[in-house]
């Protein structure tokens, strides 16, 4: 039950430091929800985008590790080294925080915002690498455990969106403050050096 809740736990701190970062998904995500249009659908979607990658990552390196078990040492040091320039980023945004305002412009209708939504979701190359590969090869990390981390890693999505989008009227101008991101990005690069350095050692 303690390792269970463990795995749960790890997937969802690794999850969210991965996706809380400045970017264009969230700026859009931010924006829908200040303007309270299709909020719902947006947050479903990029919740069940990374519900689909996530799965797709733990599945497909599961069975690249069943046909080429070299790759988990190889995955793992090279998810370490990500992991620790990740953290060293965010260190350094935390020093030189920024901004998350919304666009001026949105799409009309639900068409338009849906587009948007997926292509900056699968547009996105980080993506992959932070989704499919990443969390895919920490998550086949803890073998039998996989699937747990994997749920914590979703459960982490739909917590940081649904807030991000249902909560974004009420959080407007604290997103808008450059201290607020200092403090979440030096939270991100403390959580991400450690889950490197471990990785690593482990």
């Amino acid at each position: 039950m303690t390792i269970a809740v463990a795995v749960l736990g790890t997937g969802f701190l690794t999850s969210l430091t991965l996706i809380a970062a400045i970017g264009a998904q969230n700026a859009f995500v931010l924006r829908q929800g200040i303007r309270g249009e299709h909020v719902l659908p947006v947050v479903a979607l990029c919740t069940v985008s990374d519900i689909v990658l996530i799965a797709a990552g733990i599945a497909g390196f599961g069975a690249l590790v069943a046909t080429h078990p070299s790759v988990v040492t190889v995955a793992t040091l090279g998810g370490a080294v990500f992991l620790i320039c990740y953290g060293l980023l965010a260190a350094r945004r935390a020093l030189k925080p920024g901004t998350l305002t919304p666009a001026d412009a949105a799409p009309a209708g639900l068409t338009g915002v849906v587009a948007t939504c997926l292509a900056l979701t699968f547009l996105n190359p980080h993506v992959y690498l932070d989704t499919v590969i990443l969390l895919g090869a920490l998550a086949n990390n803890h073998a039998d455990n996989k699937w747990l981390f994997g749920i914590g890693a979703v459960s982490a999505s739909l917590v940081w969106f649904t807030t991000l989008g249902f909560g974004a009227r009420r959080l407007r101008t604290v997103f808008a403050t450059p201290l607020t991101w200092r403090i979440l990005d030096g939270g991100i690069a403390t959580t991400m050096i450690a889950l490197g350095v471990g990785l690593a050692w482990a």
